[in-house]
């Protein structure tokens, strides 16, 4: 195993999963933030890649993977997401961190920067900005917390290819397995294969997508402007647009910005350009 397998407690006493790859504590640490409804698993590959050079740490949200879901759906949201990381830092006695956030990631490190900017060494935000647009919200809240099930790995392959083929048009057929590999557990009660999180994630983001009030996070956007940051789009994506993606730039003119042609919601972080992009990027923070 290239990694070992941890638990951190949460403020509220939930017991929180994460992996712990590499063993070179000289370089700044890499850590690891995934979308909404995705786990440690999407960067396991990732975190392989950089762990040769320095630590990687790859986490569990709680509700998600092998963290501890949560009794009170409220409690599925930004803002005690953010007391986890938290939680997780002080544990490991983390004083800064290179942030690698995916989707919803990449949203709590923004939202980092503006609360405690003095733990970003750096950011890599993974097709997602200050602003999420309301094509790729509205499909997010379609899918999230319905429960399906399959028999097999191969039946929730077809369908994660049937459902998301238009963000991955060249994907090779292989790769499909793997992602479902990512997305489902088998349920040895049901004897099926689940969605590894929580679904109850779907009655909160309906709260917070409803919610009278928005946080606007271009303040705390510009709170990255003298830190490094690299921001990575799929060409097709419906979650950043092209226009935010612009203003990203106008608003942080050293961010440095790749476009993913063939690419949707979200990048998988293994393209061959991302890679180049990455290795040098994450290498120049030491």
């Amino acid at each position: 195993m290239s990694f070992s397998e941890n638990y951190y407690p949460s403020p509220d006493g939930l017991n929180l999963y994460y992996r712990e790859y590499g063993s070179d504590e000289g370089a700044c640490p890499l850590l690891c933030l995934s979308g909404l409804t995705r786990s440690s698993l999407d960067f396991h590959e990732f975190a392989e890649r950089y762990a040769t050079s320095r630590k990687v740490y790859t986490l569990d949200y709680r509700g998600r993977g092998k963290s501890d879901y949560d009794t009170d759906y409220k409690n599925y949201n930004p803002q005690i997401y953010i007391g986890d990381i938290f939680a997780f830092l002080t544990t490991k006695g983390i004083g800064k961190a290179l942030f690698v956030g995916t989707s919803l990631g990449g949203l709590l490190t923004i939202a980092m920067a503006g609360l405690a900017k003095n733990y970003i060494a750096g950011a890599i935000l993974n097709d997602v900005g200050p602003e999420v647009d309301k094509s790729g919200s509205s499909r997010i809240l379609d899918y999230v917390g319905k429960d399906v099930r399959f028999k097999t790995r191969e039946e929730a392959a077809a369908q994660q290819k049937k459902i998301y083929g238009g963000a991955y048009p060249d994907l090779p057929e292989e790769d499909w397995l793997g992602q479902a590999e990512t997305t489902f557990v088998y349920d040895e009660t049901a004897k099926n294969y689940r969605l590894n999180y929580d679904l109850s994630l779907g009655r909160a983001l309906v709260d917070q997508l409803n919610a009278k009030e928005q946080v606007d996070l271009w303040p705390f956007f510009r709170e990255l402007g003298d830190l490094p940051v690299l921001a990575i789009r799929g060409a097709l994506s419906d979650v950043l647009s092209k226009e935010v993606f612009e203003r990203m730039k106008e608003e942080d003119p050293d961010m440095e910005a790749l476009v993913l042609e063939n690419r949707g919601h979200v990048p998988l972080l293994n393209e061959p350009e991302a890679l180049k992009k990455m290795d040098d990027f994450i290498a120049r923070i030491r």
